[in-house]
């Protein structure tokens, strides 16, 4: 059965990775389309088709590599502003690269096409049609957030006792197994159960688990609790002690531990050790439930996931070496560690195979579906081309200059000129591939593991 789930969760998510690619794509062909621009092709993949079926002007199939997808749209480039050199003087490689690729660029214009070319559009259009693509990621990752969050809900802490410990270990103990002679948790000297709730502390009302939480770590000694246990309430003597605790905040958030430089600290597996300090020691961890969260809860935790992404994004050179490392050397990759569509899809498939509700199997596959849409949005936003910010940064460039001429009464400069930066652009797609190439590896040989 754990190998059906993981087979299962692999093959699933996997499929979710290629519809949001899908999805992305639609983004660009829609509104492409909505401005009349001719659009070629339609593909899921790169590489050889697998299948393809032509609809009007385009032909939309998949491809054999599925490591994203494109729009191919007439008139990417503009012409030259002026005629090429016929000198028979050898142009610079530099100049080569950018001539080819307009040269390619022209090679699917057909009779017809004078006026339905990208580079012909107004630069607020070519701006909706390339943010047009990460904006279907952005909005489908605000719609699984959302229905998460709004819909199932997200676990939250009780004031009901889940499990008892058997005696009393520090919050940074390597194991939770009780050493020979080990002193009883005070809970479980006082008889506390799984399943008490705990509706009052020293005789102060806990109407959540906040309360009940602060109330435990503020009081040592002989305190009375009152649960309800079965329907009734009972009152129990509970000898509070001082022990290490996990450290939490006013909110009663957990406070991490920090290095001299501020940097997070995290274990050999790359999770973040929380912080401890001295407080009232009960012995028992509290249950948790799904409750929804209100719309302005969940923008807070959305925005949250934005400057994740985006930390991550802007620290995604400095983890190149680490891949490297665990792609061919065999150093341990850390939770943290970027992954590939293959990574991402194991991880599904981990996941699914986990003896944990089925709720938060499916919850926890959606929110990491949600993750990597929220990563393409940002990714494909990123000023540089072959991304789609690069083309958007030409267009904004291009309405500048176009601005600016207008404003001093010269000459319209024509439209910008995106075959300058091919070249940039073929190294970072060079850049792209080696880097996928490593994650390929790495997910393969050395993948990332939640559970050991």
């Amino acid at each position: 059965m754990v190998t059906f789930l993981t087979a299962l969760g692999i093959v699933l998510f996997f499929l979710g990775l290629l519809l949001s690619i899908a999805w992305h794509e639609l983004g660009h062909l829609a509104t492409a389309k909505m401005f009349g621009i001719r659009c070629t092709q339609y593909m899921v993949g790169f590489g050889k088709t697998l299948w393809s079926r032509k609809w009007g002007d385009t032909e939309y199939g998949v491809k054999l590599v599925p490591l994203g997808g494109y729009v191919r749209l007439v008139g990417m480039i503009p012409p030259a502003a002026k005629p090429r050199d016929s000198s028979g003087k050898p142009m610079s490689r530099w100049r080569a690269m950018i001539e080819d690729a307009r040269e390619a660029n022209s090679v699917e214009l057909e009779p017809g096409d004078e006026n339905r070319q990208f580079y012909q559009r107004a630069p607020w259009k070519r701006i909706i049609v390339m943010a047009g693509g990460p904006a279907m990621n952005l909005i489908l990752a605000v719609m699984l957030f959302a229905a998460i969050m709004m819909g199932i809900g997200v676990p939250q802490q009780t004031t009901t006792v889940n499990t008892v410990s058997t005696c009393v270990l520090p919050a940074d103990a390597a194991t939770t197994d009780c050493p020979p002679g080990a002193e009883p948790s005070p809970a479980m000297e006082a008889g506390m159960r799984p399943g008490d709730e705990i509706v009052a502390v020293a005789g102060e009302p806990t109407p959540g688990w906040q309360a009940a939480n602060s109330a435990i770590r503020e009081h040592t000694g002989p305190t009375q609790f009152t649960v309800e246990r079965g329907g009734e309430r009972r009152t129990l003597t509970v000898d509070l002690i001082e022990n290490q605790v996990v450290a939490r905040d006013a909110e009663g958030e957990i406070v991490y531990k920090t290095g001299p430089d501020g940097e997070p600290v995290t274990d050999d597996r790359g999770f973040r050790v929380p912080a401890t300090e001295t407080a009232g020691f009960l012995g028992i961890t509290f249950a948790q439930e799904r409750s929804p969260l209100t719309v302005g809860e969940s923008a807070e935790r959305m925005w949250a996931s934005v400057v994740g992404v985006a930390d991550a994004l802007i620290g995604l050179p400095a983890k190149v070496d680490d891949v490297f490392r665990a792609a061919f050397l065999g150093e341990e990759r850390t939770v943290d560690s970027p992954v590939g569509i293959v990574g991402a899809s194991r991880i599904g498939g981990e996941v699914l195979a986990q003896p944990i509700p089925m709720t938060d199997r499916v919850v926890f596959l959606v929110n990491m579906l949600a993750g990597v849409n929220l990563f393409l949005f940002a990714f494909n936003m990123v000023p540089i081309l072959p991304l789609d910010g690069g083309h958007i940064f030409g267009a904004l460039w291009e309405w500048v200059r176009r601005g600016f001429a207008r404003l001093f009464r010269r000459p319209d400069p024509g439209p910008f000129d995106v075959a300058q930066l091919m070249p940039v652009a073929y190294i970072v797609v060079a850049c792209f591939v080696v880097f996928s190439v490593m994650l390929l590896v790495a997910d393969v040989v050395n993948p990332v593991r939640l559970t050991q």
